[in-house]
């Protein structure tokens, strides 16, 4: 959700209850991205590992997560009720890059049931699965 983007956005984050916080198993970090979170919590690194990371497949670090109360599972650092980030300036890079275009395809879809539902608060459940190299 960057502001510095040269176009105009065609979304609007505080209309989405989270989808990119909530429906993507896991969030990669770099050492740069926890060398952020650790300034952003006054700790150092390896707590800051620890804390609030995790190892996925062995060689990947990513942010732990959490119950949410609205999709299930949740990126740790999603306030459950507002549904914005805590850390929203510590944020790692794969969250400062999302969306990489003007649109934002969750919130095309929330925009679309709504409408066509005629309900405001309507919230079409998303899931998204990865598949493996060979396509199964």
């Amino acid at each position: 959700m960057s502001t510095s983007a040269s176009y105009p956005l065609n979304y609007d984050c505080t209309k989405c209850p989270a989808y990119c916080c909530s429906i993507y198993e896991r969030v990669q970090v770099s050492k740069r991205d926890i060398n952020r979170l650790a300034r952003h919590f006054g700790v150092d690194y390896e707590t800051a590992l620890v804390r609030y990371t995790r190892t996925y497949n062995v060689t990947e670090r990513v942010l732990r997560r959490k119950a949410d109360p609205v999709l299930g599972q949740s990126c740790t650092f999603l306030n459950p009720v507002t549904r914005q980030c805590k850390i929203y300036n510590a944020r790692p890079a794969v969250c400062r890059e999302f969306p990489t275009t003007d649109r934002c395809a969750h919130f095309d879809l929330l925009e679309f049931e709504r409408t066509q539902q005629d309900d405001p608060d309507v919230l079409p459940l998303i899931q998204i699965t990865f598949r493996n190299g060979n396509g199964r």
